[in-house]
């Protein structure tokens, strides 16, 4: 099998090469929309150890962080920024972290860099807090309920997470991600219990790699959680809901907290 072919997303979506500019475009105006309630922080001494915070109007029900994916090789905070919407909408304060990238850190290391933004975003907003992530950010989200993490999560929401790294060996990028036998099963969230204190959601979309509809069903049946193949969604606009307050994903990221 060749996992480069598996784990290749864009030359399977018609019009991908032009997403990050839309991206981009969105999430600047979503910023400038938003004034004196966009804010950005350190949570460490890296140039990528910041946040972006976005607040609603008025006092904030609780914190939601979306982690950005990339196969953790790209992207940063500020392609992303429309992704609050829904949330803030909602009432919602919202965080978004970049992270220090491979190869210059291990995937372990980016593990402990989103944990040390959770900690950071979650003095600046009281409530309860929900970590969403998509892709590699997903594998983020997902770390952060597992029991070696201890950061105060009330839910994770992965969306199309990279749940079991093993595969990931086989593929190219594996040169600047040098994930190991060993890294492979400690940074897998597959292969951690789920916090009991912890809520989880996995989401995915129907149109996705069959790789990706693996790895989410394998954490939802690690983690004996609720799992959404939402249909006719592929990998790149499997996020699109998180910018809409009444739909489908930002209810199974914020309904009942």
């Amino acid at each position: 099998m060749d996992m480069d072919r598996e784990y290749a997303n864009g030359a399977f979506i018609p019009g991908s090469e032009g997403l990050p500019d839309l991206w981009a475009q969105k999430a600047a105006g979503f910023r400038a929309g938003l004034g004196a309630r966009f804010s950005t922080h350190d949570y460490g001494p890296g140039p990528r150890q910041k946040l972006d915070l976005f607040r609603p109007e008025g006092a904030a029900r609780g914190l939601m962080m979306f982690v950005h994916g990339g196969y953790w090789l790209e992207f940063g905070r500020e392609s992303w920024s429309h992704l609050a919407a829904g949330a803030v909408a909602r009432g919602w304060a919202v965080a978004m972290p970049s992270y220090t990238l491979a190869p210059a850190v291990r995937i372990s290391d980016m593990t402990h860099e989103v944990a040390a933004a959770v900690q950071t975003a979650a003095a600046l907003v009281a409530g309860p807090v929900v970590v969403t992530g998509h892709s590699a950010g997903g594998h983020l989200a997902a770390r952060m309920a597992c029991p070696d993490q201890q950061v105060p999560v009330a839910r994770v929401v992965p969306i199309s997470p990279l749940a079991d790294l093993r595969p990931l060996r086989a593929t190219a990028m594996n040169a600047d991600l040098r994930i190991n036998e060993a890294e492979a099963l400690t940074e897998s969230p597959c292969q951690h219990p789920l916090r009991a204190s912890v809520q989880a959601h996995v989401w995915v979309g129907g149109q996705e790699r069959p790789a990706f509809l693996w790895q989410a069903r394998t954490l939802s049946e690690s983690w004996a959680c609720d799992w959404t193949v939402a249909p006719g969604l592929h990998h790149f606009n499997v996020i699109d809901g998180l910018e809409s307050p009444g739909s489908a994903l930002m209810a199974a990221c914020l309904d009942g907290l």
